[in-house]
């Protein structure tokens, strides 16, 4: 992984256009030329995993560091019992025993992501350390008394359930990660926050408390929602989330999420998520407009995030996967997991009794009667494992399982299907 060389790092967030507003961009210039930076960024445990929304802050980190700021990555045990506000409605409280195990996984995946050794070494942090035990007294004494009423009303996303109605416990979510950015500055000299656009009430929120504790200055930047061409952001409350955990979702699916990313996204996408330099983005750019089929920007980021996620190993294997789905490579020397996830992205049915080829076809919709399917095989478009299949009616052979259990079903070159035992 590798660091523009010679190119500053704010001057590379903003050519990639990960800072959509910042405190004072000057200010932090000159802050980050005059000594080494400690910086924060968080994550809330709404689930056990972090999803492809949260790409862009765990990566944005690792450019941090890269360019020598130390990074404090806090899960929210505190922050994650409350919630913070959505425009829709209330959330859901999960219990303290599940959020605490959610605060653990997601310390855990967000590791490998950044180093935590040398002179910027990272450092993992829970806010529930510094607020589990202060008193509701204590808290709204010398914390909510710095805090309009006015100033907390303004923010849009309350404005917005004011009508509907916004509960106390939501409302107050603003005055908790406002002091984590202090108890972060007096516990490890922090001076960057930086998060999500939909985070800069709060994260402005906590830059005027810590002036107003008569600490500072410290300093503040939030990177864009990662929107997809349809104006919809990623994330689990958009109901086709793709989370980072592999058991959640495949390698493959991961892979071919962003093999399949619209041409109207792909060139925000590898600005905001490639470590490629500015001159090999450019060129990506350039070959991506010339032969726009050939979806070279999709490929080089899909193989790109999946080695930074999951693994080279994980990602050759996705990378197979694609190939020899349409008869373009070995299927026998794919993992079992990964064909298995191929064939369920695919659309896969369960093989029932002495099931023919033909009625595989027919209930996986890649014909619509059993007589299109034997007028496919005549034809020579009909495949099992990527074989030729003449005689459709014939029963699975217990060979064409692969892994003892799958066999993959082609039409043509380009559709395909899965049968699996169960």
């Amino acid at each position: 992984m590798r660091q523009n060389r010679g190119v500053n790092i704010l001057d590379d967030l903003q050519w990639r256009g990960l800072i959509q507003e910042s405190t004072d961009i000057d200010a932090l210039r000159k802050h980050l030329d005059s000594k080494q930076v400690v910086f924060y960024v968080g994550f809330d445990p709404t689930a056990s995993s972090l999803h492809i929304g949260h790409l862009t802050q765990v990566l944005t980190a690792r450019r941090l560091q890269l360019a020598g700021l130390a990074p404090v990555l806090l899960v929210g045990g505190a922050t994650g019992q409350i919630g913070d506000p959505r425009e829709s409605t209330e959330r859901v409280l999960n219990s303290p025993e599940t959020v605490a195990g959610w605060v653990d996984a997601i310390r855990e995946q967000v590791r490998p992501f950044v180093s935590f050794d040398g002179a910027n070494a990272a450092t993992l942090v829970n806010n529930l350390d510094w607020t589990g035990n202060i008193s509701a007294v204590d808290f709204f004494r010398d914390v909510g008394k710095h805090f309009s009423v006015n100033r907390m009303l303004a923010r849009e996303v309350v404005k917005a359930r004011l009508e509907s109605g916004i509960s106390f416990t939501e409302f107050s979510y603003q005055l908790l990660q406002a002091n984590d950015y202090y108890e972060l500055f007096r516990r490890h000299g922090v001076t960057l926050q930086f998060g999500g656009s939909d985070q800069w009430g709060n994260i402005t929120a906590g830059v005027d408390y810590v002036r107003r504790r008569g600490e500072g200055p410290v300093h503040a930047f939030v990177t864009p929602l990662v929107t997809k061409a349809d104006g919809t952001k990623f994330g689990k409350s958009e109901g086709d989330a793709v989370w980072l955990d592999a058991g959640l979702t495949s390698p493959y699916s991961f892979y071919q999420f962003w093999i399949n990313a619209d041409d109207r996204d792909i060139g925000n996408y590898v600005r905001y998520f490639s470590f490629k330099s500015h001159e090999e983005i450019t060129e990506l750019e350039k070959a991506t407009a010339e032969k726009p089929a050939a979806r070279l920007a999709q490929r080089a980021l899909a193989s790109e995030l999946t080695t930074i996620v999951h693994g080279e190993s994980e990602c050759a294997q996705a990378i197979a996967a694609s190939s020899a789905l349409f008869g373009r490579g070995d299927l026998a020397e794919l993992a079992e997991t990964t064909l298995e996830a191929a064939l369920d992205e695919a659309g896969c049915i369960p093989a029932e009794g002495e099931m023919s080829v033909a009625a595989a076809f027919k209930e996986t919709g890649l014909v619509k009667s059993l007589s299109e399917a034997r007028r496919a095989a005549k034809e020579g478009g009909a495949y099992v494992n990527n074989t030729r299949v003449a005689d459709v009616d014939a029963p699975f052979a217990p060979e064409q399982f692969l892994h003892g259990r799958l066999a993959v079903l082609r039409r043509g070159k380009k559709t395909i299907a899965g049968v699996k035992r169960l």
